[in-house]
């Protein structure tokens, strides 16, 4: 028979497998964002789909604000919002074009003397926002927040006037890391693993594993979590794994850690999916609403995780 060119059909999961479970939670508790992000990376669900619902936290500035990263509260558009804008729209391929080009402008107009990002602007000033996340009136540039944004610009041959100082505060703080903590790893590989120089950022990334290993940044057996420490101002029990740094196989992180400390890494994460469906956040919860938003995106990437790594999740 011919095709007709409509949408696939829904795809079912298997009854009571880990991904009809999460699909049972995501359901009950997330926002259509990322209910129509599920559908799309699980259930066949179509790309347009997400991007209207996207849509939404869209400010006339070009950049995101109401709450997309659920720790910040409010309507304006804040660096942080704007980049998981960003890595929602490189999950479906839609990371390009002028729709990209527009919110690179709004980067440029955030961005700190030295062309980087701050964590948050001032603006956040007078909405909610996680304790943890302080706001000051001259914010200093951020690899958490410039990173990413970088990287996965570069993963998607975007060129911007914005790219170049960005790029160079990035290689930087890179290349200067010696005591860090694990949120700033993770800003380094998502950079790193998409930076153009190839040869430099495996070499970095080498010195990055070497010193994530030193300073035990890695859970790496989750049956001797004692052995090692939480990070200075992070919750009891937020604790990072190997798969939190290589989300992929093909992450330089990869690298860091043998078969089978990924393996154990791998079998933590499968494990750690609740009765509910859902997983667990492990960073501090300050809000029961910003916990219930976040669950639901955590989810969405411990199966995307898993499934990289051709783990069975239904």
């Amino acid at each position: 028979m011919a095709e007709t060119g409509a949408s696939p059909l829904p795809q079912t999961p298997p009854a009571h497998s880990p991904l009809a479970r999460a699909e049972h939670f995501i359901w009950l508790t997330a926002r259509v964002l990322e209910q129509r992000r599920f559908a799309y990376h699980f259930l066949g669900g179509d790309a347009d789909a997400v991007e209207t619902a996207l849509a939404a936290y869209r400010n006339e500035d070009e950049g995101y604000g109401h709450a997309l990263e659920p720790d910040l509260r409010g309507p304006v558009s804040q660096p942080l919002h704007t980049g998981h804008a960003l890595r929602v729209l490189d999950s479906i391929g839609r990371c390009g074009g002028q729709r990209v080009e527009r919110v690179c402008r709004y980067l440029t107009s955030v961005s700190t003397a030295d062309g980087a990002l701050p964590a948050i602007h001032p603006s956040q000033r007078g909405y909610p926002a996680a304790p943890f996340v302080p706001i000051v009136d001259d914010p200093p540039s951020e690899l958490l927040a410039t990173g990413p944004v970088v990287g996965l610009l570069h993963r998607n041959e975007v060129w911007h006037a914005w790219l170049f100082r960005a790029t160079d505060f990035c290689w930087q703080a890179v290349e200067s890391l010696e005591k860090s903590h694990p949120y700033e790893i993770e800003a380094a590989v998502a950079f790193l693993d998409s930076a153009p120089d190839r040869p430099r950022a495996e070499a970095t990334a080498d010195r990055l594993g070497r010193l994530v290993r030193e300073q035990r940044l890695a859970a790496l057996d989750p049956e001797r979590l004692e052995a090692f420490p939480v990070a200075p101002g992070y919750a009891p029990g937020e604790r990072h794994f190997p798969h939190d740094y290589a989300k992929t196989p093909g992450s330089l992180a990869r690298a860091w850690f043998t078969d089978e400390e990924m393996t154990r890494s791998l079998d933590y994460l499968a494990a750690e999916q609740d009765e509910d469906g859902g997983w667990p956040i492990r960073w501090r919860q300050w809000a029961p609403g910003t916990a219930l938003e976040c669950r639901p995106m955590v989810t969405i990437e411990a199966l995307r995780t898993l499934r990289a790594y051709e783990r069975p999740t239904g």
